[in-house]
């Protein structure tokens, strides 16, 4: 009898593997060939659009209308002719110092300011944007997200047929996830190929693309360093310098002979004054005080606690990572409704509650317990108003360490105030 419901388990696994087999073939739009396609495009579009929402909110994106407009101009024109016409299209610029381009499901394509700044063309640029566009119309993205599906189906038949391997079943399902965020080094040629088709395809000179990968392996060889995480699957920068240069000579010849643009000048003159590396706008840490411009604020940071600021929030990490402070602003109309939202979040239990001023602006504190798989987190809150917004500090820890921090934690949050320091006022670029 055990036997029978065991087989019938795995009957059953099989069954739905066949299944997915069956209703998962789709024509691709590349290469004209049926693939195995658990992803349909009302699917990517769907998660592009979620993703894109959490991709604007980490990084923020740069302001400057003149370069959005002009890099969408560019994308536009090689969507339209690209092998999936018909999706939407949206190209963002984000304000990151990293050089960095990327693509997401369903028509989404991000380039950084950072990668900016080291194109010297019209041309490099939309070779660098008509390879996003090949990560998308290729569907490079949902083969990725096959791939993993796949493997989790495989975890589920180990799952039946050996005991010792559930217990690992999980762990390995993560590694899986990881397979979504990298294309493959053929995945990556091939959105090269679709690169050097579309830019050349709309009139750019796609040769100019192959410069781009001769300034990453100078940057490569500057740096005594490998290139950055971006680029671990991607092939050789001097591999890609010559296959693209190639390339665009082959698609040359399929064209009517004409003049293929470059623009060199238009390019530089439309990044001129292009912020370049860290923007301190944006939020910097000097002489033991966190400043930032743009809001006007600034709060001391603990000695020797790590920094990370991003446009959603400011993390600062002690050496033991056994606390942190968490600043952000919340979306509440007040201090109070601020907290008690906080509060309903996170399940927490209230310990102790008081209104108060920081340097004149009206301020919650709050001390909760919020509890956690691992454990339970003590947190010491600050909710305060300044110019209409409210601004937030979290001290946590586990509770049987809260009495060391405390005084760590009050200090930060208790010397919050508006920007006195003339000097980081006054920071430029």
């Amino acid at each position: 009898m055990i036997l029978k419901k065991f087989l019938m388990k795995g009957k059953k696994y099989i069954f739905l593997s066949l299944l997915v087999f069956l209703a998962g073939c789709a024509v691709n739009p590349v290469t004209g060939k049926r693939e195995l396609m658990l992803m349909s495009e009302s699917d990517e579009i769907r998660l592009g659009s979620q993703a894109d929402k959490e991709i604007i909110a980490t990084f923020g994106l740069y302001e400057d209308k003149k370069i959005a407009e002009y890099i969408d101009h560019i994308g536009q024109q090689m969507a339209r002719i690209s092998h999936r016409p018909q999706l939407k299209f949206y190209f963002r610029v984000l304000d990151s110092p990293v050089i960095n381009a990327f693509a997401l499901p369903g028509g989404y394509v991000y380039i950084t300011r950072g990668i900016l700044a080291y194109l010297n063309s019209e041309a490099e640029l939309a070779g660098v944007v008509g390879h996003e566009i090949g990560h998308i119309t290729a569907r490079h993205s949902a083969k990725a997200y096959t791939r993993a599906q796949l493997a989790q189906l495989g975890f589920g038949l180990g799952s039946i047929f050996s005991p010792a391997f559930r217990q690992f079943s999980d762990i390995a399902q993560f590694g899986v996830g990881m397979l979504f965020l990298k294309f493959s080094r053929d995945q990556e040629s091939q959105a090269d190929e679709l690169g050097v088709e579309y830019s050349t395809r709309v009139g750019y000179d796609a040769t100019q693309m192959s410069k781009f990968f001769g300034t990453l392996k100078r940057l490569q060889q500057l740096s005594g360093q490998n290139l950055p995480s971006w680029f671990s699957t991607h092939p050789e920068p001097e591999d890609r310098e010559a296959t693209t240069y190639r390339l665009a000579k082959e698609w040359r010849k399929k064209l009517p002979p004409t003049t293929f643009r470059v623009a060199r000048e238009p390019y530089l003159k439309l990044i001129d004054g292009i912020v370049f590396g860290e923007d301190p706008r944006q939020g910097f840490v000097e002489h033991g005080f966190f400043y930032h411009p743009g809001l006007d604020f600034q709060f001391p940071v603990p000695e020797n606690w790590q920094v990370n600021n991003t446009p959603q929030e400011i993390q600062i990490v002690n050496k033991k990572q056994d606390a942190a402070i968490l600043f952000t602003v919340s979306k509440e109309p007040s201090a109070r409704k601020a907290a008690d939202k906080f509060l309903t979040n996170t399940s927490g239990r209230l310990i102790r509650s008081n209104f108060t001023r920081v340097h004149g602006m009206p301020a919650e504190i709050r001390i909760s317990d919020v509890t956690q798989e691992q454990g339970t987190l003590r947190v010491l809150s600050y909710f305060i108003e300044k110019n209409q917004k409210v601004f937030v500090f979290h001290g946590f820890c586990n509770r049987n360490k809260f009495d060391k921090y405390f005084n760590t934690f009050k200090h930060t949050m208790s010397n919050f105030d508006r920007l006195r320091n003339k000097k980081a006022k006054a920071v430029k670029p």
